[in-house]
């Protein structure tokens, strides 16, 4: 009898973990959340711009080590630091925001490490065109934001691209070929 008392303990117990840990949406803080990217200009130095808008949603089930993303970059918003540049790089030979406003990335396959996201494994549509892209998490951590009083998690992302993958050719090789794109990431829980 006492066996099966013992038994029906760890039943509710295991049945109440799981309600706990459902999974819990977040929605992307666009104060603190900024894409950027990094590429060699000329070969003598690296020139980094920056998103200033971005949205999206994060999906997490740490439980079940379980999870999603879906960000939209506003590609209009990109800034250089000078608003010549901003020009240029919006203009047709680079993120031709006239015709593609917007830059995404979806995943429904987060990779974990314990109960931690360490990956992300999804689509990133730039120029209309479509890849997979793996994107790794770092410092990923969550708390009670001391403000909000919400639950809030946050992490630095990175991942590399190839942008003559995406059809952006105009200066290879003079500005790199290669992309490091970067972000943190902060967002509260809905």
């Amino acid at each position: 009898m006492k066996q099966v008392r013992i038994a029906m303990a760890v039943t509710v117990a295991l049945a109440a973990s799981s309600a706990w840990a459902a999974p819990e949406t977040f929605t992307i803080d666009p104060n603190h959340t900024y894409p950027m990217f990094e590429v060699s200009h000329f070969g003598i130095s690296t020139q980094r711009g920056r998103f200033e808008k971005s949205s999206g949603k994060v999906v997490l089930d740490r439980a079940a080590r379980r999870g999603s993303i879906d960000l939209t970059i506003d590609a209009r918003s990109v800034s250089m630091g000078f608003e010549e540049w901003n020009v240029h790089v919006r203009g047709e030979d680079l993120f031709n925001t006239a015709n593609f406003p917007t830059i995404t990335f979806k995943s429904n396959k987060l990779v974990f490490e314990g109960d931690k996201p360490i990956a992300a494994e999804g689509e990133f549509t730039l120029l209309g065109v479509t890849k997979p892209l793996r994107l790794q998490i770092a410092n990923f951590a969550c708390t009670e934001h001391p403000l909000l009083k919400k639950p809030y998690c946050g992490a630095e992302v990175s991942a590399q691209i190839k942008r003559s993958d995406f059809g952006m050719i105009k200066g290879i090789p003079l500005v790199g070929d290669e992309v490091r794109l970067l972000s943190p990431v902060e967002a509260l829980k809905d």
